[in-house]
């Protein structure tokens, strides 16, 4: 064996995307796999291990920041974390309102909170958002400047998140989804400061497992709907996630921070402009 690489790549959320884009970025590092399940885990290290990657595992649920802190201590026990690729979180179908809020929203700033003390000089994240971020009406300016930029402990306590406001899961996703983007934006000014980049990819509907459970389930017709109507006329796949994901986190992107890149086959320009508007 040669010697063990000293630059760590963080994976939250091992799955069809976190691991398309941990394979092209991933080379010749370590790469950290972290899950809520460590069965996901596991499998992904072991498909990412059969590949030629030097995988390890670990469980994260990234709404606790004992949890989150834990994972930053055991990834830089490993090495320079050059390179974080957050992709956990639930879907409106899987969870509460509550659940999606305290995961989606209130994970991803912890998780950018506690890897920013310890991105290396050079390194770079990608935070996995949705579609559905683009798809919710403007907020005021106070309000995004509250979603950047409270401190994330106190996040979750936000007038407008509260139960009373927040109507139902997917209001709660696209609320959390909006918040990632903004987040992002805020904390690429901090972590500019230590020579690292942050952005946001916010895929439309990826096929992975978890969008074949959404399109056999409740909501499916809404969603083969958007499909056929967007203008791509077709769903997504990983690697085309992997690609601009790797483009972001490496040297052809190194002018790209605090920036959000909606890849949905047009599914938005439809909602706003096309076939798919609100009647």
């Amino acid at each position: 064996m040669g010697q063990v690489a000293n630059e760590v790549i963080v994976v939250i959320g091992p799955g069809s995307i976190g691991q398309a884009i941990a394979r092209r970025v991933g080379v010749g590092k370590q790469v950290l796999l972290a899950d809520l399940r460590e069965d996901n885990a596991r499998a992904a290290a072991e498909v990412l291990g059969n590949a030629g990657y030097e995988a390890q595992v670990a469980i994260v649920d990234v709404s606790s920041r004992e949890s989150v802190h834990a994972l930053v201590e055991m990834a830089t026990a490993l090495g320079n974390v050059t390179g974080v690729i957050h992709a956990a979180g639930v879907s409106p179908s899987q969870a509460s309102p509550e659940t999606i809020l305290a995961v989606d929203l209130y994970g991803t700033a912890l998780v950018l909170e506690e890897f920013g003390n310890v991105i290396a000089a050079g390194g770079s994240a990608v935070v996995i958002a949705s579609q559905s971020g683009h798809r919710l009406g403007a907020l005021s300016a106070e309000q995004n400047e509250a979603l950047a930029r409270t401190p994330a402990d106190e996040l979750l306590s936000l007038s407008f998140l509260q139960p009373g406001q927040v109507k139902d899961s997917l209001h709660a996703y696209q609320l959390s989804k909006r918040g990632n983007s903004l987040r992002v934006m805020a904390e690429a000014v901090r972590w500019g400061k230590r020579g690292a980049r942050v952005n946001t990819i916010s895929p439309g509907i990826i096929i992975t497992p978890l969008a074949k459970d959404e399109l056999s389930g409740p909501r499916g017709e809404g969603y083969r709907n958007m499909i056929e109507r967007c203008p791509v006329g077709r769903a997504g796949t990983p690697d085309e996630v992997g690609a601009v994901g790797a483009l972001l986190m490496g040297a052809d992107g190194a002018f790209i921070t605090g920036s959000d890149f909606l890849m949905d086959g047009g599914v938005t320009a439809s909602y706003w402009f096309g076939e798919l508007a609100p009647k």
